[in-house]
């Protein structure tokens, strides 16, 4: 049995209108969007405050670790930390507060969600 594809009408069918006609349908970034220079300083950055951002969170408290975790690598909800965890709402927010003022500590107030943070 041959397959069928359907066939669209000529004023449907994509039309190459030059080398920028992918692009002309695109937004273009903000006027305050960072640079590519501060982009990659910034990641530059990051790199090297990694080795102290991972033995700061090692030093967290399972319970710290698991509700920093669970919120910035999974992206899970309060709601939905307390469900996982079996805990109450409040102590998610006591939890990350503890740790993220932890790792904040141990980076020298270094805020490592921050793009310009050294």
């Amino acid at each position: 049995m041959a397959v069928r594809h359907r066939h669209q009408p000529h004023s449907q069918a994509p039309q190459n209108r030059g080398p920028h006609a992918a692009r002309r349908g695109q937004a273009r970034p903000p006027a305050d969007a960072p640079s590519h220079e501060e982009r990659v300083a910034a990641q530059v950055s990051a790199e090297s405050l990694r080795p102290a951002l991972a033995e700061a969170i090692a030093r967290l408290g399972r319970g710290e670790r698991d509700v920093l975790l669970l919120t910035a690598l999974a992206g899970l909800s309060h709601e939905e930390i307390a469900a996982a965890l079996g805990i109450s709402y409040g102590t998610v927010g006591s939890r990350l507060s503890r740790a993220r003022a932890k790792i904040r500590a141990a980076l020298g107030g270094t805020n490592p969600m921050e793009a310009n943070h050294g």
